[in-house]
């Protein structure tokens, strides 16, 4: 018998409630995941056969999470017995199993392949190509990307308010269907879908799956969009034994599909729900869990919860405002770097949250310079992005156009009549000779054996980097490295190229800004022109040793957007960026958008257990120049007695006894 003591009287009352339809309110922090295994283990207990219970997730690794922690609640149910234990998986992991049994009734095979993102493509390639007027070119990664908003809306969604972008999805979804048909073959979106099509058209296979699975538990109810509730709906409305677990309060994901409402209307389907309320939070300090209920009763359409903690007060949450953003990542880092060396708190123990992946850039700049080991989550390193690559790659050329790795990246980037048979043919001729493909291309007894016009390529090439090499070489101390970069960009027609080859221009204009907030740094310490480019390399480059160090290491602090923190937990979390335009995002006031925005800093807050610290800036870089910003209005709903702000702190004397205990922990430290 599982033993349900272990829980707090409401955690306790959501798994002792397993007949009739739930709700479990579950705030962030309260354990949820711990209820529900419980409760599965306690359906096992009264009697509910393991085979007819089924648990949906959205992750892979929270469904892993969950068996591990319910196979260890019921060691009596054999964890090799598939036939007779939960099913516990994804949606989609779900829709696999039900289609692999029934797909037959809508003409497939069961044998049918699931299509990855390049195969899909291929086929939406097929497919423009006999539809496209003669000259028009249409990007078939943004009719993909629109294919799956489709989907994942549902043809009730009001995602396609416009017609003309209904009917168009439709067509193409009617076409893209065909030609995977006629494959045997379905796409990921394909297998909601597909299984919903099976129960409206084959109520046998609808019925057959409400017989086995008769208690339905879904997580993250809050994230579900409108093809995952009809999915659900249909398998329980019958024997309505349902329970969801979720939190609208961080419902985040709106603008993928999401519909909050599938929560909050949740009596219009189940008028009979029982509601169960999990607002003990075991993670946070009291003074966070204030602010974060301070900030979320400013949504006027939730449901109504109020977190609390045994944990005491704990720290004020620090409020610092700093110049520009480069103030803000170089003194956020030296924060992590003073709690690591005066409290001997781990790197991994540290966060840094923010709202869009741009902010990274200076972070992990002042990151590396420090020495802080740090991972990304939830985004692209700055310095794993393409044209960031490509970009160093080509100063690292000019600097030493004898390194191949550098030369082979960008020699036809952009197209410049070199090809990859061309360069595999320079590479082969550098083997032979043992020298670099910069020499091979300089030397006229490899380059006649090329035809006309690849050689007058290649001359074209070793005159080009010749040329804006030599401008590294002046001894003017005035050189500016940012205008020598401009200038070699304009003339290989980089960021046109950038700019062509992304079809969303926000996107297209995204790159080029990231690349122009890298050059307007590079004119740093050093005096002659090549000292300073090798200075900037050095500094943003990692060698493979460090690299590996990084991967290698457990203790690296955290850098991750808001959006993927949810579910996260960290001692000590610094939110960036608090700025009006950032969070709440510009097109939040355009899309009315304003509460999901307050949501997501919500979640933020509440990833923080001992200390928050949230920081502004009164100017942050764009293209090299500081622009002005303005607070974050949502810094406005922190409680006053719960904010600490920078400068009053400063001003505040240390304690002796404090000051005594800082030195000796420090003094310990560095022996």
């Amino acid at each position: 018998m599982v033993n349900l003591s272990a829980l707090n009287p409401q955690q306790r009352l959501a798994a002792e409630t397993i007949r009739g339809p739930v709700l479990i309110l579950a705030g962030a922090g309260t354990g949820k995941t711990r209820v529900i295994t419980f409760r599965i283990a306690h359906m096992v207990d009264r009697g509910v056969a393991p085979a007819n219970i089924l648990g949906v997730t959205f992750t892979n690794k929270a469904a892993r999470e969950m068996q591990e922690r319910v196979r260890k609640l019921l060691p009596k149910v054999k964890s090799d017995d598939k036939a007779n234990r939960p099913t516990i998986c994804t949606f989609h992991s779900l829709c696999v199993r039900i289609l692999r049994q029934h797909i037959e009734k809508l003409g497939y095979k069961r044998s049918f392949v699931i299509y990855d993102s390049s195969e899909q493509l291929a086929a939406v390639k097929k497919i423009l190509s006999s539809i496209s007027a003669k000259g028009e070119k249409t990007d078939p990664g943004a009719v993909l990307a629109m294919l799956s908003k489709f989907k994942n809306g549902g043809e009730n969604s009001s995602t396609f308010g416009d017609p003309s972008v209904r009917a168009l999805a439709q067509h193409i979804a009617k076409r893209y269907e065909s030609a995977l048909h006629a494959c045997n073959a379905v796409d990921f979106d394909d297998l909601i879908l597909l299984t919903l099509r099976l129960f409206r058209e084959h109520p046998d296979a609808l019925e057959a799956c409400r017989a086995k699975y008769k208690y339905v538990m879904v997580d993250e109810y809050q994230d579900t969009n409108a093809a995952q509730f009809e999915l659900v709906h249909s398998l329980t409305k019958e024997h309505r034994n349902f329970c969801v677990v979720g939190d609208d309060d961080q419902s985040i994901y709106g603008w993928r599909g999401a519909e909050v409402a599938n929560l909050l209307n949740l009596e219009q389907h189940f008028p009979e729900v029982k509601i169960v309320k999990l607002e003990q939070n075991y993670r946070s300090t009291s003074n966070i869990l204030n602010a974060a209920n301070a900030i979320i009763k400013n949504n006027v359409r939730r449901r109504g919860k109020s977190l609390w903690s045994q944990k005491g007060a704990g720290a004020k949450i620090l409020l610092q405002t700093y110049p520009n953003d480069e103030d803000e990542a170089r003194e956020t880092v030296a924060q992590i770097e003073f709690k690591r060396l005066a409290y001997r708190v781990p790197w991994q123990d540290c966060a840094i949250l923010f709202r869009t992946n741009q902010q990274s850039r200076p972070i992990e700049m002042e990151l590396r310079k420090a020495g802080v080991k740090y991972h990304l989550v939830g985004g692209q390193s700055f310095f794993d992005r393409r044209e960031i690559k490509d970009f160093l790659a080509y100063t690292k050329m000019f600097l030493n156009p004898n390194d191949d790795i550098s030369l082979l990246r960008i020699a036809n980037v952009p197209a410049r009549g070199l090809s990859d048979v061309t360069m595999e043919r320079l590479l082969g001729a550098s083997h032979e000779r043992s020298c670099s493909v910069f020499t091979a291309m300089k030397n006229p007894l490899v380059t006649t054996t090329f035809q006309t016009a690849t050689r007058k390529s290649i001359e074209a090439f070793v005159e080009f980097v010749e040329r804006t090499q030599n401008e590294l070489q002046t001894t003017d101390n005035n050189f500016r490295l940012q205008g020598w970069a401009d200038n070699f960009l304009n003339e290989t027609g980089y960021l046109a190229e950038l700019r062509r080859l992304d079809k969303d221009p926000e996107v297209a204009e995204a790159r080029v800004r990231s690349l122009r907030e890298l050059i307007a740094t590079m004119d740093g310490a050093g005096n002659a022109p090549a000292e300073r480019l090798e200075n900037f390399l050095e500094n943003v480059t990692l060698d493979s040793d460090r690299a590996e160090e990084k991967e290698n290491t457990s203790d690296a602090a955290t850098l991750i957007t808001m959006h993927s923190c949810k579910g996260l937990e960290f001692p000590h979390v610094f939110v960036v960026g608090l700025e009006d335009g950032l969070l709440p995002h510009s097109r939040s006031k355009v899309e009315g958008t304003m509460d999901e925005e307050r949501r997501l800093f919500y979640v933020a807050v509440t990833r923080a257990m001992e200390t928050l610290t949230i920081s502004h800036c009164g100017g942050r870089k764009k293209y090299g120049q500081l622009l002005p910003c303005q607070p974050s209005p949502f810094l406005k709903e922190l409680p006053e007695e719960l904010v600490e702000h920078s400068d009053s702190k400063s001003k505040t004397p240390v304690a002796q006894e404090s000051s005594k205990n800082l030195f000796a922990a420090m003094r310990s430290a560095v022996s």
